[in-house]
């Protein structure tokens, strides 16, 4: 059976066969770049040679610099540009510079969630791995710009593993993760690594390898769409096993490409027995590791240096920006002593897309699947009486965080409504996903309504009783920074206290009580009623919960263990679409209610 391209790359990902970047790349050293490295002259082989890795992350669907939620291009308090057809740009300079074929391009990770053109070709459109079927964008644009490999992401797993399936398919590089596992076998569900061979003129190939480790919390995340299926160890423990494995390949040099961060708190407690952002542990825990990309936080982290416990050595770790808002860089610098090439420094810089046009080519490519997504997503779908905003929803009771919950709580009634479970009352939580989200007075475009819930959450129902839905609100108003009573309120600065970030602050609908920030946490709300009367703590309630906080997303408690009792497989951002072409129009004044408040001391912040 003739073996074709992909399945070559991705069986020798697997197996740790080389790949010679050269062949692959069909490029040719720079001459200046070549003369850098140093000769022994006459014929002997170099004495010193330079290669670069280039790396992006979170990428998110961003295939260009366009916000579709607000049918321009994309900008932001910072002016930042986003796409790959930018990062493009920025690659093709970065391969002058160093020579095409001394030069790796590698990604962290969560490529195919994230805006509506990624939506698209998951839902509307799906992509398959049918020839002559719908192209994946985002594979498109990274096939053209020669990617070497991608690590996966946990957002690769939000559609299911069949649509992760097809996108592998039609990538052009292998998707590294050496800890997602087969859940029976326990073997490698995808390949764990790639090593790549780069020439070197006059002297011996240099070997590079090029591990790919993923998210642990998949397991929390998605587990509708991976238990049974998929496991996901730790990243210390798979990087324990691969580092020396890739070495023994004769790797002169190990690059680790992470979905997970440099370090921090762990969202999901210890419902998993792995950190999540674990990208520093693996440097300093794991020896033979030179340098890692890391993704997963969103964060730009243009240098970091870890030293490992065992060795002593360093290993030099960058985040770039996400949706391709930065570029990291990391120049490697080798020599050739007894018989084979080693390390002799790594940095690491980032650079910024907005410094770059577009790369035209990338924009051609996908002009045509751009150009469907926003005829699809300014559709008009319904009408609102009142213009609504999201800006002061982080710290104000606001209609449009209670239309969300509106929608949520209507759907779960509806489901309930004859069986057993009909007479509880129902709850809904929701989050201030986006403080840009408005919906306009007047027409009300699918847009619109899409950038209320920029998640592929979808909808479950667990009961809680009073007393727990008082410890899930204390876990929520952790979010707000303690305030004295006599101290200035500064609204930019009393939230995302301890770096929580808004999509894990949730507001409840069905009850009413205030948030006292002048008291510590754990001990902040006042006044919780339900109907009027005081939350009895043994009544049991029906929540209205998306399946990320469910599975146990940012650790609230008892919710994970709750009993459930319906879920559904379509997308929240569907069903308050559906609610809207079904409804017609949006009245604020029908629900938007004050529910909550905040105060210190009993006083409240806000009229």
């Amino acid at each position: 059976m003739a073996l074709n391209r992909r399945d070559f790359i991705n069986r020798s990902a697997a197996t740790g066969a080389g790949v010679a970047l050269a062949g692959a790349a069909g490029a040719v050293a720079a001459p200046a770049a070549q003369a850098a490295d140093g000769q022994a002259g006459h014929g002997c082989p170099p004495k010193t040679f330079s290669l670069r890795v280039l790396g992006t992350t979170d990428l998110h669907g961003h295939a260009l610099n366009w916000d579709y939620f607000t049918n321009a291009e994309y900008d932001d308090a910072a002016h930042n540009d986003v796409g790959l057809a930018k990062v493009a740009t920025l690659v093709a300079q970065a391969r002058t510079e160093k020579g095409h074929d001394r030069t790796l391009l590698i990604d962290a990770g969560d490529i195919i969630q994230g805006t509506q053109l990624s939506y698209y070709y998951a839902r509307v459109e799906p992509i398959t791995g049918a020839r002559g079927g719908p192209r994946h964008p985002m594979a498109l644009a990274m096939n053209h710009m020669r990617y070497d490999a991608a690590a996966l992401g946990n957002h690769e797993f939000n559609y299911g593993i069949p649509l992760l399936r097809a996108f592998q398919e039609q990538c052009d590089f292998p998707l590294l993760a050496a800890n997602a596992v087969d859940a029976t076998t326990l073997k490698p569900a995808f390949p764990p690594y790639l090593v790549k061979e780069i020439e070197v003129h006059g002297g011996p190939r240099i070997k590079v390898g090029i591990l790919g480790l993923t998210n642990p919390g998949i397991a929390i995340w998605d587990k509708a769409n991976v238990q049974g299926k998929m496991a996901f160890p730790g990243l210390v423990e798979q990087a324990k096993i691969y580092v020396p494995k890739l070495r023994a390949l004769g790797c002169d040099v190990v690059i680790l490409t992470d979905h997970s961060g440099l370090d921090g708190a762990t969202s999901y407690g210890d419902s998993v027995p792995y950190p999540e952002n674990a990208s520093s542990l693996v440097a300093a825990q794991v020896p033979g590791i030179d340098a890692i990309l890391v993704g997963h936080t969103h964060r730009e982290v243009a240098s970091r240096t870890v030293v490992n416990q065992e060795t002593g050595k360093s290993v030099v770790l960058s985040e770039p920006l996400c949706w391709g808002e930065r570029l990291s860089v990391f120049d490697i610098d080798l020599e050739f002593d007894r018989g084979r090439w080693h390390v002799t420094s790594v940095t690491a810089e980032v650079r910024n897309a907005n410094t770059v046009a577009e790369d035209p080519v990338v924009a051609q490519l996908v002009k045509d699947e751009h150009q469907k997504v926003v005829a699809y997503v300014n559709q008009v779908i319904g009408t609102c009486k009142e213009a609504m905003s999201a800006a002061e929803s982080t710290y104000k009771d606001t209609p449009i965080i209670d239309f969300i919950n509106l929608v949520q709580a209507d759907t779960v009634k509806k489901a309930l409504a004859g069986t057993a479970y009909a007479s509880l009352p129902v709850l809904s939580e929701a989050s201030p996903f986006s403080r840009t989200a408005a919906i306009p007075a007047g027409d009300v475009s699918l847009r619109d309504v899409a950038g209320l819930y920029v998640y592929e959450n979808t909808l479950d129902a667990k009961i809680l009783t009073g007393a727990q839905v008082k410890d899930y609100l204390e876990w929520s108003a952790t979010y707000y920074v303690q305030t004295a009573p006599d101290a200035p309120v500064d609204v930019t600065k009393i939230t995302n206290a301890n770096n929580t970030p808004d999509y894990s602050y949730d507001v409840l609908s069905g009850v009413s009580y205030d948030i006292d920030i002048a008291q510590p946490a754990g001990s902040r709300i006042v006044d919780l009623t339900f109907q009027g009367a005081p939350i009895d703590p043994a009544a049991q309630f029906v929540l209205a919960v998306n399946n990320y906080r469910s599975s146990g997303g940012s650790n609230y408690p008892h919710v994970a263990a709750a009993q459930s009792v319906w879920s559904n497989s379509d997308e929240i951002r569907n069903t308050i679409i559906a609610w809207v072409q079904a409804n017609g129009t949006i009245d604020p004044a029908a629900f938007g209610g004050d529910q909550w408040r905040l105060t210190r001391a009993g006083v409240p912040l806000f009229a």
